[in-house]
């Protein structure tokens, strides 16, 4: 192999392998799915090994890649420490990790991160921020948040992405009977009541009908927390997606989102600049909260 191996395309194979999934995978770099899998199509044709298999179970790694994956990891880590560590040298301190949560995060998660900070080579503080998706961005982006954990619906290309954690989602109507497993396909016909697209939910909610080429109906008005949405559907205004750790009340009945039998589940993850100072923390960090997901 004289020729180098794409860097780009090493990052979207690993994000493949972190998600078990092509389009989070995607989503996540800001690219089509498409183009993504082209470039992983390229990566393997360049290395001579198929590294993912993709069926109605979802997607699982080769023998090849389960072998490879890991290398490269430990290769982007490298490439992505030199400027970090840099940084680092010139500007020692002891590491004061800002951090910055979706609503749609659970506290569960934001504990773990708090362990995790202690734990780092030299342990640091941990700085907690609650925003929307958008405020969320706009700090990264302007350096005012290091690491960042949000759904994973929205792309911002130029960071590091790192799936941490997923859950099932589940539909839940006043008018349910029963709480078996739900097809997509079957949710037609449902009006949905939404909440603002600023925690996630929504975007996720638009995007899973959209790339499935369902119509999505939607009650006229708009919930303004997860509480209030729970509240309206009991008043039989409509149905609503949420994930699991989400719900609080138990009157009413939660059905499994399945597709194909398969459920279906919000992916979420943590974002953060490579070029960062506190890089090589943050990733440590990442990999910390990736929810025990084995290669």
């Amino acid at each position: 192999m004289a020729e180098r191996l794409n860097l780009e395309a090493l990052r979207y194979a690993r994000s493949v392998a972190h998600a078990r999934s092509f389009s989070a995978a995607a989503r996540a770099h800001g690219i089509t799915q498409p183009a993504l899998s082209n470039a992983v199509a390229r990566l393997e044709e360049r290395l001579g090994v198929r590294l993912f298999e993709r069926s109605t179970r979802g997607v699982t790694l080769t023998a090849e890649a389960v072998r490879l994956i890991p290398l490269v990891d430990t290769a982007l880590s490298a490439l992505d420490a030199i400027t970090a560590e840099a940084r680092r040298m010139a500007d020692p301190q002891t590491p004061r990790i800002r951090l910055g949560v979706s609503p749609l995060i659970s506290p569960d998660l934001v504990a773990r991160a708090f362990g995790a900070v202690r734990r780092l080579p030299i342990p640091g503080d941990l700085v907690l921020r609650e925003a929307n998706m958008a405020d969320l961005h706009d700090a990264l982006t302007e350096g005012e948040l290091d690491i960042i954990l949000i759904p994973s619906v929205n792309p911002l290309p130029r960071f590091e992405h790192r799936v941490i954690h997923s859950e099932q989602v589940v539909v839940i109507d006043a008018h349910a009977q029963a709480s078996s497993a739900l097809e997509l396909s079957e949710t037609a016909d449902a009006q949905f009541i939404l909440v603002p697209d600023a925690c996630g939910l929504t975007r996720f909610t638009t995007q899973l009908f959209r790339e499935h080429d369902l119509p999505l109906r939607t009650y006229p008005g708009e919930a303004g927390g997860y509480q209030v949405l729970e509240q309206w559907v009991g008043l039989g205004l409509g149905a609503a997606i949420l994930p699991e750790s989400k719900l609080s009340d138990p009157g009413l009945t939660a059905r499994p989102l399945v597709d194909g039998g398969l459920p279906v589940e919000l992916f979420y993850e943590a974002v953060w600049d490579p070029t960062s100072r506190h890089a090589a923390d943050l990733s440590r960090l990442a990999a910390s909260l990736s929810d025990n997901r084995r290669l």
